[in-house]
Formats: C-alpha cells, structure tokens, sequence
C-alpha cells in the first residue's frame, strides 16, 4: 500500500536535509507532493502489476516459429540511485504450442520495467517470465538503456548504451546463434 502523503513528507524532509527550503522557494512548493505521485503512479506501477498474469489472459495458439517484437520502450529505476534508465528492448521467442498476443509482450515488459531494477535483473525477470508463462523452445531479451546514473552523476558517461542480453533455452549452438542475431539485427 502506498502512503503518498507520508511520502511527499518524506520528499519534503530530504529537501530540507540538502539544505533547501521547499515552502521558502517557489519552485519547490509541491515538489514533495509531484515527486511522490511520479514515483506511485508512474515510476513503480509495475509493482501493483503481474506479468505472469498478463500473458495467461493473453495466450494465442502458436502459428510461427519465431516472435520478435522491437523498439519496445523501457523507463525503469536504478534502485542504487533512484535515477532512471531508458532505451529499449528486444524480445525474441520460438514458441511450441502457445505464445502471447504481441501487446501483452509489450505490457509484460513495462511491468517488469516500472520497478527498482537493475538492467540485468530486468532482462532475467523478463525472459523468466515468458519461459515459465509461454514454455517457447527459445526466448532471449536485449536491453539498450541509457542510464541515468551514469550521465548526471559520477563518470558523466554522456552517450553510453548499456546492452544486455538474457536468455532461456538456447542449449545448441545453431539456436543461440540464430537467436542472437535477430535480437542484435537492425529492424
């Protein structure tokens, strides 16, 4: 349960802490209350969200070999920092008898992703889910996230992409191969 109150409190106390004066500067009147409603409503929905259900109520019969949705958005939370990263993701998958529809791949991947996550959980939990939910021969998940962390604080690393990619199933050589190169392909 969220106390969003207690929270935009909580907001207003850190201000406070770093020395700024949130009822003083009119810029900062309601920050405590606009952070606290970004991070509840926004930023970790995908607590209140189950991407296992999601793909049950959204299971189709298999009628291709392979799946492969790009250029699906990301925004999650760096739980180190509270800072986002941002990109994209890649989800590949060669389904037996059952797959999802393409929109509750979609939806399984913003779940997952409005969370405090690090990138490579993010991928693990995203290909989990879909071989646990989907049982595919195959399922990989490439994440290109620019991380907050690493532009505004610390290296500055402007411009860096961090890619990762999870994987489930790929036993032989001719599978991970081809999996790997649809994931990395340009659309």
């Amino acid at each position: 349960m969220i106390d969003q109150a207690r929270a935009s409190a909580a907001i207003e106390e850190f201000l406070r802490a770093l020395g700024l004066d949130p009822s003083a500067d009119p810029e900062l009147v309601g920050t405590g209350r606009r952070v606290a409603e970004a991070f509840a409503d926004d930023f970790l929905r995908g607590y209140r969200l189950d991407g296992a259900a999601l793909l049950r109520a959204n299971r189709v019969k298999a009628v291709t070999d392979i799946v492969v949705v790009r250029e699906i958005a990301v925004v999650t939370m760096c739980p180190h920092h509270l800072l986002p990263a941002e990109g994209k993701a890649t989800v590949a998958f060669a389904p037996r008898e059952v797959a999802a529809g393409l929109g509750a791949v979609v939806a399984l991947v913003d779940a997952l992703a409005r969370r405090l996550v690090l990138q490579e959980t993010l991928g693990e939990d995203i290909v989990g889910t879909l071989a646990r939910e989907l049982e595919p021969r195959w399922v990989v998940c490439r994440l290109a996230l620019r991380h907050g962390c690493m532009t505004a604080r610390g290296e500055r690393a402007h411009g860096t992409l961090v890619e990762t990619i999870a994987s489930r199933g790929l036993e032989n050589e001719r599978d991970r191969s081809e999996a790997f190169r649809i994931v990395q392909a340009n659309p």
